[in-house]
């Protein structure tokens, strides 16, 4: 179910309230303003730009890359799971760095989203429609710029696990 005005909404209660994040701030007492008012909002972030990027894909593809990439030695920041998909956030990164990457690939599953430039990325303690957002890897307490890995580091493991894992396909399901 989503508190928007939409019966049909495609992606429940995973996108802001108001159209295009135009309200976006990280000023407090107007995020204390909008709580008391909207208990109940989901918490987003504005990706690209100077903040963090993410690529999310399919939950049971996000769980096999994450022990492959565990596997490889590879440093993650944080990663956020609903119970139908996981993203990982990375250091922010360009359409045209990105589409220079997948370029180079031989195929590229379309589970695999890619959260940059004019994105936004459902963050707990929100709860989307499919059910509650919760931090698969938090970030470090007391980070305000947690480390992150650049797409290029991660996007072959994503690419593997999404195209390895059953259903780990198509589905476009939040």
């Amino acid at each position: 179910m989503c508190a928007c005005p939409d019966p049909e909404c495609v992606v429940p209660g995973a996108h802001p309230f108001d159209p295009g994040l135009l309200a976006a701030t990280t000023d407090e007492r107007m995020i204390r303003w909008w709580w008391t008012r909207r208990p109940d909002a989901p918490v987003l972030l504005a990706t690209g730009g100077r903040a963090p990027c993410a690529v999310s894909l399919p939950a049971p593809a996000g769980a096999r890359a994450l022990r492959e990439l565990d596997a490889m030695g590879m440093r993650l920041g944080p990663v956020v799971a609903t119970p139908t998909r996981w993203s990982i956030l990375v250091a922010p990164y360009g359409l045209e760095r990105l589409g220079e990457l997948l370029y180079a690939k031989d195929s590229v599953p379309s589970s695999l989203r890619f959260h940059g430039e004019g994105g936004y990325l459902l963050l707990p303690p929100s709860t989307a429609g499919t059910g509650q957002v919760r931090w698969e890897r938090e970030p470090l307490a007391g980070s305000a710029r947690p480390w992150l890995p650049d797409v290029e580091a991660v996007v072959d493991a994503l690419v593997a696990a999404s195209t390895a894992t059953p259903g780990g396909g198509s589905r476009l399901a939040y």
